[in-house]
């Protein structure tokens, strides 16, 4: 994937911040997802009270893609922190790592980023090894 492209991502997934509902743990996630036609979907965390009901910002931006039709994918670029505050990477949870595998190759590639200057890129099958699939 070209630089140019990872620096959109991970631009748009940073914006996605500012969209984050998270008065529970205050750790604010952005994620933008790109299909393999090159449109991009954005997705935040959403929590809830209950916490069950709570959506990662990966399974967001998934769900708004799958529900519009769209089910082939490129890359991810996914950030976070605590308070909206870029310090570490952030990678996905083990349930979003699923949901990835339902829909993704193992090839699917995750951007995580700090910035659009510091960031790496992994492969769905480096995060998630001999992924359950039916």
């Amino acid at each position: 994937m070209e630089k140019i492209l990872i620096e959109k991502l991970i631009k748009k997934a940073i914006e996605m911040l500012n969209f984050s509902y998270a008065p529970y743990s205050n750790f604010h996630v952005g994620a933008a997802l790109l299909t393999s036609e090159g449109k991009i979907y954005t997705g935040c965390n959403i929590e809830n009270a209950a916490y069950g009901p709570s959506n990662c910002a990966e399974k967001t931006a998934i769900f708004k893609a799958v529900s519009e039709g769209k089910k082939e994918f490129e890359a991810i670029a996914i950030v976070g922190g605590k308070n909206g505050k870029i310090e570490n990477f952030c990678p996905p949870c083990g349930v979003c790592r699923q949901v990835l595998a339902e829909f993704c190759k193992k090839d699917f590639e995750i951007v995580l980023a700090k910035s659009t200057n510091e960031y790496k890129i992994m492969t769905l099958e480096q995060l998630l090894p001999e992924s359950f699939s039916l």
